[in-house]
């Protein structure tokens, strides 16, 4: 590998990183809402002579770079989407959006990574093809949203990755990484997958000093539910690593009004299927429990998340070979994280890696978040990666070649896994009171 090919590629083109990253970061987005970030881009792989492929109907694009020798093909992303942190100073003041996540620094990575492809020679010792994708809708929220964008057919799954990947965006892929902004260079050994939850109560409203006696109190069931999953938190396994954070989205029309209608959004998260689906059985028990006590109804509406994410270790050493060739530390810690992302639907399929670039301070998501060292975060980031490229490609591609057959997939296709995922789909309504009985469905 040539080292200083790869720092000259990627610096001669600092400027173009850094308008990317300042650029973004003023125009928070969140996902599949992310039309002036997803434009930006669009257009600047374009001036850099890219033939583009854009998602139809949604936000997102990808390109494939093919070195003129068989080999594998390599998937790089970006993530477009922000997160929703009114209290951030910097965020929009009518959406509350802003990138205290990190991925605009990643878009500005990935258009490093792209220009210095284009550089000459950067290819030379490179064998197959190389897909750099800047993909929408990271972020697992607006569930009511994103359940309207599925209603009316614009979408089937809630992550970017895994709607790219049904609609085949991602065919032909055989390994796939993205590095996110942190506080360090490191790798962890995944992260947990989640499901997405809406919940309804139905009450009865009546006024709310004149007669209470003749609603029911949809506000009083959510607090007993809120207060029911609380309550079975130490059910939970550690090593299962479950994570449950409702939020209430609606609360109620007018205080003079017994509340008639409340909702919640929720994820259910955990280091595999097999506990995210055990423990969404508890919770959906404790919700509707808290339905029957009041007298109300419950509306519950499961939603596939993201897949747990497995790196696979041979990626992750490709990953910190690479940092360390451009002589900066990497760290890699034997744990798996308790965030989610939709990085975790390619593992099950395909060799992945999900390292992390150091630039970044403050609480993720949080009010204080924000890229310090925009050098770190961006164009050593986008070194990083083009040097991965290289350790997996150069060569004829024989270090991908060997990463590719020896994998052990979870799932043998993408059918089979879009299959699995489905199953998790449930709605409608969970009690059926009748003749001074009630029949609930967890």
């Amino acid at each position: 590998m040539n080292e200083q090919l790869i720092t000259t590629a990627v610096e001669k083109h600092r400027e173009l990183i850094f308008n990317t990253l300042d650029y973004i970061w003023k125009h928070p987005e969140t996902g599949y809402k992310e039309f002036k970030t997803s434009k930006y881009m669009e257009d600047t792989f374009e001036r850099l002579g890219y033939e583009i492929t854009r998602a139809e109907g949604i936000t997102g694009f990808y390109t494939v770079l093919d070195t003129g020798r068989p080999g594998p093909e390599v998937l790089i992303l970006g993530e477009l989407d922000s997160i929703i942190c009114p209290a951030h100073p910097e965020s929009d003041p009518v959406t509350g959006a802003v990138h205290s996540c990190g991925h605009h620094a990643q878009c500005a990575a990935l258009v490093g990574i792209a220009a210095a492809l284009k550089e000459p020679g950067i290819l030379d010792e490179l064998s197959g093809r190389i897909r750099l994708c800047a993909v929408p809708a990271e972020e697992l929220l607006e569930i009511e949203y994103r359940s309207e964008l599925k209603k009316r057919g614009r979408i089937k799954y809630f992550g970017g990755k895994s709607e790219f990947m049904w609609r085949g965006y991602f065919d032909g892929v055989d390994l796939a990484f993205m590095v996110h902004t942190g506080t360090g260079f490191s790798s962890q050994l995944g992260s947990v997958g989640c499901i997405a939850k809406n919940i309804t109560y139905k009450g009865v409203a009546a006024h709310a000093g004149g007669s209470p006696w003749n609603g029911r109190n949809a506000l009083y069931a959510a607090n007993c539910g809120l207060n029911a999953v609380n309550a079975i938190r130490e059910t939970f396994k550690e090593p299962d690593i479950i994570r449950v954070h409702p939020i209430i989205t609606h609360g109620g029309d007018m205080v003079n009004a017994i509340p008639e209608t409340v909702r919640l959004e929720s994820y259910i998260r955990g280091s595999s299927f097999e506990a995210i689906l055990a423990a969404n059985k508890k919770v959906n028990q404790a919700f509707c429990g808290a339905a029957l006590s009041i007298g109300t109804n419950i509306e519950i509406v499961d939603i596939p998340g993201y897949a747990p994410l497995v790196n696979d270790d041979h990626m992750i050493d490709v990953a910190k070979e690479a940092v360390e060739i451009l002589g900066i530390t990497f760290t890699k810690n034997m744990t798996m994280s308790s965030g989610s992302t939709d990085m975790g639907d390619l593992s099950g399929l395909m060799p992945v890696v999900h390292p992390h670039a150091a630039g970044a301070v403050g609480r993720s998501h949080g009010s204080d978040y924000y890229i310090a060292d925009r050098e770190a975060a961006t164009v050593s980031s986008a070194k990083m990666q083009v040097a991965m490229l290289h350790l997996l490609l150069e060569n004829g591609a024989e270090r991908a070649k060997r990463i590719v057959a020896e994998f052990q997939p979870q799932f043998p296709t993408k059918e089979a896994y879009f299959a699995y995922v489905d199953q998790i789909n449930g709605e409608g309504d969970r009690i059926d009171y009748r003749d001074g009985m009630a029949e609930v469905r967890l």
